[in-house]
């Protein structure tokens, strides 16, 4: 997305350019992350700081390779370039770094930009009041036999009952999905990148969009050796660190679903379930106003 790590400095000034300025493509380092772009697309709005810094004298601070050198926020500087390329703000879904964003976009004094952060953050509050989610799970059994060794020369046949669960959810309000994820994340999950939530829970778990989230997974039986639990390929579910607490039913699912959702503001729907039955049952509906 622009970024680009360029082994030459800035080119020195054409004859007739004001001194210092640079001409043909320009090196930016920002907080530790290259870019490459062009004196014009820096200068698009001339009264921003970056406008105002590359219209004048050279800027005075360069890195050891000659590149401009900004300390800010080198990961948001790649947004705050496109929007100065496309004069549009191009986010990914479900976006987790607003805040971050607005105050990079303040420096820079970049008011359209500014003024696009406020509209897209209303627009957030906008769907937020009006959020819905949904949280259904089940349960199927597999019966099991597996070879047990007991001793040299010595095999018998051992049978056991082995739970996989599957939950999908829905929510309309797609960055709490993304957290209510990361909260159910499977154990030895790698680190997620910016997005709208994991990608991957479980073992056969995936998100279908930034609105849907599916999990699966079973908790290993006691009498099911590792080794044959592993060939199942399917994993246990834990929620995240530090309690790292194993989820082994239904019940305990819809319970995480549950705290996650009212810490957020969301309220179970008065009608579906009976209030007074609802971690016996296998679907949930929230509403937040």
């Amino acid at each position: 997305m622009g970024e680009e790590e360029a082994e030459k400095g800035p080119l020195p000034a054409a004859r007739g350019d004001p001194p210092g300025l640079p001409v043909g493509p320009v090196s930016l380092n920002v907080g530790g992350t290259l870019y490459s772009t062009t004196l014009e697309t820096l200068t698009r709005f001339p009264d921003s700081m970056l406008g105002a810094m590359f219209r004048g004298p050279r800027p005075a601070r360069t890195d050891g390779r000659g590149h401009y050198f900004i300390d800010r926020d080198g990961k948001a500087f790649r947004h705050v370039l496109n929007f100065l390329r496309l004069g549009r703000l191009d986010l990914p879904e479900g976006y987790a770094e607003l805040a971050l964003l607005r105050a990079e976009a303040d420096f820079y004094q970049i008011r359209p930009l500014l003024a696009e952060l406020s509209r897209l953050a209303a627009e957030r509050r906008r769907r937020r009041a009006g959020a819905v989610l949904h949280a259904a799970v089940d349960g199927r059994e597999r019966l099991l036999h597996f070879t047990v060794r007991r001793g040299p020369q010595n095999y018998g046949l051992s049978t056991c009952r082995l739970r996989v669960f599957t939950a999908n959810l829905f929510c309309t309000d797609g960055p709490f999905l993304a957290l209510l994820g990361r909260r159910l994340g499977a154990a030895g999950d790698p680190p997620q990148e910016e997005g709208p939530g994991p990608r991957r829970s479980a073992e056969e778990g995936e998100t279908r969009s930034p609105h849907h989230l599916r999990l699966e997974w079973a908790p290993r039986p006691p009498d099911l050796p590792e080794a044959e639990y592993a060939k199942q390929k399917v994993r246990p579910l834990r929620t995240a660190p530090p309690e790292g607490r194993e989820i082994g039913t239904a019940a305990e699912f819809l319970e995480e679903v549950l705290k996650a959702a009212l810490d957020q503001g969301f309220r179970v729907d008065s009608v579906f379930p009976d209030p007074e039955d609802i971690l016996n049952s296998h679907s949930l509906r929230f509403v937040r106003h």
